[in-house]
């Protein structure tokens, strides 16, 4: 995912805060740490992605 567009979750900060960056594509969604961009990712269908949120907002 090289070429896609990230973008940064709204409530990351700049000075050391929790950063999560998005990429999406027509069938899925990839996440990784702001902080790492080379790091890990996680990627996941759309509709498992919006599960995911689904039961975060849930905790």
């Amino acid at each position: 995912m090289s070429k896609v567009m990230w973008r940064k979750a709204s409530l990351s900060t700049e000075n050391g805060g929790d950063c999560v960056e998005l990429a999406s594509a027509i069938d899925q969604i990839t996440v990784r740490d702001s902080k790492d961009p080379s790091g890990p990712k996680v990627t996941m269908s759309r509709n498992d992605f919006r599960q995911f949120v689904e039961n975060l907002k849930n905790l």
